[in-house]
């Protein structure tokens, strides 16, 4: 046990000092490393095995809803980049451009793409001539760069790995359709397999993408009370048809503009699962992304047949399950804390006594429940355990949500709420852009979504009191 007490001693507790706790735990989870480029970070096998699994479920519903993988260039000319007033306003502060060609200045600058919705408009010109082109729904699996100021590994880096989905339709009614429909996949990926409860709503268009007609987002709490956009779907209507000319002939032989929508989801979501689930002795994992689902610790592994014992259940659980077993001579004790620590969702212990009775135990990481299970209704119960885990995880996080979202009437109240009570704000609004200003002003909170299910808590704004618009959620954010 003093093993196990000096893993988790090597963790800064949440409460001392939650920002020192989220670097401790993505580096000893062995999640990524720093690199020599300001800004940029190795994700190593363990988190890249994360981010694998969530591109794998994802993946596996875009092509179940017609989506098909494509690959853009690296690169965006500027003069690409320039025929979307409002889209390269937006992104300016954080393009990076390259200059320079091997020995030769270039003609034109390259940026390094911050987002592809241009490199897709210029293809989709190309290709798509007539309605029974329609609808185009293309997705891409990349890196992009955005010149941040501040960086922080997994949720903002100058460098980091996303999908984004690009669609072109023949009506705004399908392409608005689309939107609302990638939204749900994010969400329920995020509260079905992460295990992440989110708040699914429109953002204002202050805080919409630069060159959207409509940002619908899903918002999620971490353990602190500050919120995590985790994922968002763009409506474009045909503006970006329009600037680049993008026209096809319709059923009546009209030229029409096609419109337009895009979506994606980054490696900020493991952020995001860190910070939602995470404790102080490490890292916990939703078993649907968990590199390890189940490892199997030998316990007295020098006594005869327990190694064995040990492989054979690993062969079952294989078959179904992702699942390890460590037969390292470190002690039992070192290996609870560093499997703990790397957050695998559940820990399967055998020993001699454990065959007497053919029998093994199991012990949740989420909450350190132990079952013993008979040998015969292995597989059973782990996927019970599992599903344990996972709902387990869901409540606790929706509980703490919950617990940690006020509702305010009036300004003072707002300001109170911002000052002394982390988490979300829920308020009424005019729409007016000038009081959603001054509420960041005063309170240094932005406006997180306007969510699909309205409640009525005022009938006017909590800042100028006029007549109240929308019921908005309100906080502090990554």
């Amino acid at each position: 046990m003093a093993e196990q007490k000096k893993m988790v001693e090597a963790i800064t507790p949440m409460e001392e000092d939650f920002a020192q706790w989220y670097t401790d735990i993505v580096k000893k989870a062995e999640l990524m490393d720093y690199t020599s480029v300001r800004g940029c970070m190795v994700i190593e096998p363990y988190g890249y095995a994360i981010w694998e699994n969530i591109h794998d479920i994802l993946d596996r519903r875009f092509k179940e809803l017609g989506h098909q993988n494509v690959s853009m260039p690296l690169f965006i000319p500027e003069s690409l980049l320039q025929k979307e007033k409002d889209h390269v306003e937006g992104f300016a502060p954080e393009v990076a451009w390259v200059t320079q060609g091997g020995n030769e200045p270039l003609q034109e600058r390259l940026c390094v793409r911050p987002t592809s919705e241009t490199l897709f408009c210029d293809h989709y010109a190309r290709i798509i001539h007539s309605w029974r082109d329609l609808p185009k729904l293309y997705n891409q699996w990349c890196s992009v760069v955005r010149w941040e100021k501040t960086t922080r590994p997994f949720l903002r880096s100058v460098e980091f790995h996303w999908q984004e989905g690009h669609t072109m339709h023949e009506t705004a009614e399908e392409a608005k359709a689309e939107t609302e429909q990638m939204l749900r996949v994010y969400a329920e990926l995020c509260e079905n397999q992460l295990a992440i409860p989110v708040i699914k709503g429109r953002k204002t268009d202050k805080e919409k993408f630069a060159g959207a007609e409509m940002t619908y987002t899903i918002e999620a709490m971490m353990h602190d009370g500050k919120a995590l956009q985790s994922g968002t779907s763009h409506y474009f209507g045909d503006g970006f048809a329009r600037a680049f000319d993008i026209t096809f002939q319709g059923r009546d032989n009209s030229i029409c503009h096609p419109y337009q929508t895009s979506w994606g989801l980054s490696t900020r979501i493991i952020g995001g699962i860190i910070m939602t689930h995470g404790d102080n002795d490490g890292l916990i994992l939703p078993p649907a992304v968990a590199p390890i689902q189940v490892i199997i610790v030998p316990v007295a592994q020098h006594k005869p047949g327990v190694l064995e014992k040990a492989r054979e259940l690993e062969r079952r659980l294989r078959k179904t399950f992702r699942v390890k077993v460590d037969d390292s001579d470190q002690s039992p004790g070192w290996k609870f804390a560093q499997y703990e620590m790397k957050g695998v969702p559940l820990r399967l212990e055998i020993g001699p006594k454990d065959m007497e009775k053919d029998q093994c135990v199991l012990v949740r990481r989420s909450d350190r429940r132990k079952t013993f299970v008979p040998l015969g209704g292995l597989e059973q119960a782990v996927a019970e355990q599992l599903e344990a885990v996972r709902g387990g995880l869901f409540q606790k996080a929706l509980e703490r949500r919950e617990s940690m979202t006020y509702s305010v009437r009036t300004l003072d109240e707002f300001r109170e709420a911002a000052d002394s009570k982390p988490g979300f704000i829920k308020a009424m609004w005019c729409g007016d852009p000038a009081c959603e200003e001054k509420l960041r002003d005063v309170a240094g909170v932005s406006s997180r979504c306007i969510p699909f299910e309205q409640e009525q808590i005022a009938d006017t704004c909590v800042c100028c009191g006029k007549k109240a618009k929308a019921m908005v959620y309100w906080g502090k954010a990554y």
